[in-house]
């Protein structure tokens, strides 16, 4: 199974999120988009491993309390002459630590991570070529501010049925 640990984001940032998505696809001359069901913040991909319920256990160890999560800004990682447009998360003290923590449990379960800084940021679409006359600033703008609470991190598998990327829970850590 290829797994990754992940909070799953409310209706409301969501449906903030699809109307940024759906900015991007008309302005856009090609590229691939999130579907909502779909939309996450990553804390930890594991990749192929059928380890589910070690997993399950380091996510166990991770104490947290319910926090405040802040979608704020866009932006993109430019790769040639396609981007992966994405949304920004505030800086936030209590994800920073969640994800840490995860990670250290994953670590001395035997998990290989990736070792680079985390830079928490939910992807709205991958190879995104944008007509010319698009304005970036005016699109950096178009999205207001979007919290919501956060109260458990989940593991989730991904696969492809018929052709499409699927995310489906298979557990999760609730915060006290």
């Amino acid at each position: 199974m290829r797994l990754f640990v992940a909070i799953l984001l409310n209706d409301p940032v969501k449906d903030g999120l699809c109307q940024a998505i759906h900015e991007l696809e008309n302005a856009a001359l090609r590229g691939n988009f999130t579907r909502r069901e779909n939309l996450h913040l990553t804390l930890a991909f594991l990749g192929e491993t059928s380890r589910w319920k070690d997993i399950l256990q380091a996510m166990e160890k991770v104490n947290s309390r319910p926090f405040p999560l802040v979608v704020q800004g866009l932006g993109k990682f430019q790769r040639g002459t396609a981007g992966i447009y994405w949304a920004g998360i505030q800086k936030s003290p209590q994800l920073i630590a969640l994800q840490s923590n995860l990670c250290r449990e994953l670590s001395l379960s035997g998990f290989s991570l990736e070792q680079r800084a985390y830079q928490p940021h939910l992807t709205l679409g991958r190879e995104v070529i944008l007509r010319e006359d698009f304005e970036e600033a005016v699109f950096q703008k178009s999205v207001p501010p979007l919290s919501m609470e956060v109260r458990r991190m989940s593991l989730m598998r991904s696969e492809r049925i018929d052709g499409r990327l699927v995310y489906t829970e298979i557990d999760a850590k609730q915060f006290d």
